[in-house]
């Protein structure tokens, strides 16, 4: 490792030194100490590493970041982050650390919400034995990162044959200058049960921050889950993404990810397929303009035969914002009658808007049926002088083909409301 790498890693974990976790339980210690030691033997990503190849993090590790200590009591006003006509039970987390005062989290029949925080000190039996199980900190830098320095998030527990009625909207907000936040998300669905959930990322104020966010789902057998992630982060804001999935037999998981702003985004999503009879679906709708760079990179391992996989990627890129789609699908030799669906589609607004997209299958059996493609356009401008020629404004028809275009990836979205929500979102972007 060289001298370079080693100060941007002290550099970056200076100010989060300062945490003190002293009073946890010792799993939860064991766990940070392990994710202290990764740390010392993985190196920050650079252009030459393949995973990162197209995605320099320069913006985020070169520069200082305070922390906050604890939970504030400053009265923060979060409707205008709420989505309209939603109900939903509503979880707020405020530069790292669960706020009771502003959610709203009814009770409801099989479900148990709690702060992660709360869950670790308690002892929680799923969070004992479960907690970094998946996202293991020895795999990635930032997973080690968030493992050691997490200071809270959310863990949801759904019984056995539960069915959520209500969504449950984890409202994920950033308020401070020069802020780095590293929150969590611990999901169990015990068998047959159904639950949807939002995560949206928000910051108040136009300066400069950066999240690190790792969520882990569980999924048991014949469960289904949704979790639907919204990016909307304005000014000088840095997010590094992980969602880790464990499904087992007939679970059916699907991970809407919308990126609508983000000076510099980073999703990784990494699901195990590891049982008979599972459906799994990623979707994402990613908007660029100014200098944003917006990076996803996706993994499904098909371990187990008999299992589909469904993945429509979405991009408009306006500007000079950039563009990555990595999508990889693993077919094992004993995943025989997989069936798996990889598609990544852009639209460039100007010359100098980049997409690089690599879409990839790595099959090691004989019996199934996998594709995948990309395309990379432009606006038809026959089409629009069509419906020019037909009353619509230019810019009317500029908003109905991107609207169309967008289409079948928001369709994924189950909640209408949410649909909604995005669909005006988009719908301000171009018009």
């Amino acid at each position: 490792m060289t001298t370079t790498e080693l100060t941007k890693k002290d550099m970056l974990l200076e100010s989060l030194n300062e945490l003190d976790f002293s009073n946890e339980p010792q799993f939860a210690q064991d766990l940070r100490s392990n994710a202290k030691n990764a740390l010392e033997n993985l190196e920050f990503p650079t252009s030459k590493t393949e995973y990162w190849k197209y995605t320099r993090i320069g913006k985020i590790i070169n520069k200082t970041y305070g922390i906050q200590h604890e939970a504030s009591d400053s009265n923060i006003a979060i409707t205008p982050y709420l989505i309209p006509e939603l109900d939903a039970n509503i979880v707020v987390l405020v530069n790292g650390f669960f706020r009771a005062d502003l959610s709203k989290i009814e009770n409801e029949s099989g479900l148990n919400i709690s702060s992660l925080k709360d869950a670790v000190n308690n002892s929680n039996p799923f969070v004992e034995n479960s907690l970094g199980k998946i996202a293991k900190a020895e795999k990635e830098l930032f997973i080690a990162l968030n493992t050691l320095c997490y200071t809270d998030g959310v863990a949801i527990e759904v019984d056995k044959n539960a069915v959520i009625e209500k969504p449950i909207h984890i409202l994920n907000i950033t308020n401070s200058d020069n802020l780095i936040s590293n929150t969590r998300t611990i999901v169990k669905a015990e068998e047959n049960s159904s639950i949807k959930i939002i995560e949206s990322f928000v910051n108040l104020q136009g300066n400069e921050s950066f999240t690190n966010n790792v969520s882990e789902f569980f999924l048991n057998a014949n469960s289904n889950l949704e979790y639907n992630k919204i990016q909307n982060k304005n000014g000088e804001s840095y997010q590094i993404s992980t969602e880790q999935a464990y499904q087992l037999k007939d679970s059916n998981f699907t991970i809407n990810t919308i990126t609508l702003q983000g000076t510099l985004v980073r999703n990784n999503l990494n699901i195990e397929v590891d049982a008979e009879g599972c459906e799994t679906n990623l979707n994402g709708i990613y908007l660029g303009e100014g200098k944003n760079h917006t990076d996803n990179h996706t993994i499904v391992d098909h371990l187990k035969p008999n299992c589909n996989s469904n993945e429509v990627y979405k991009g408009i890129l306006d500007d000079n914002s950039v563009g990555v789609f990595n999508g990889k699908v693993f077919v094992r030799p004993d995943a025989q009658k997989t069936n798996a669906f990889q598609q990544n589609n852009n639209i460039l607004l100007t010359d100098d808007a980049v997409i690089n997209s690599k879409p990839e299958l790595e099959i090691y059996a004989d019996d199934v049926k996998c594709s995948h493609g990309s395309t990379i356009g432009q606006l038809d401008d026959e089409a629009i002088f069509y419906l020019q020629a037909r009353g619509v404004s230019k810019r009317s028809a500029i908003n109905m083909m991107i609207t169309a275009f967008v289409k079948d990836a928001l369709d994924r979205v189950s909640i209408p409301a949410l649909k909604n929500y995005i669909d005006l979102k988009i719908d301000s972007r171009f018009n």
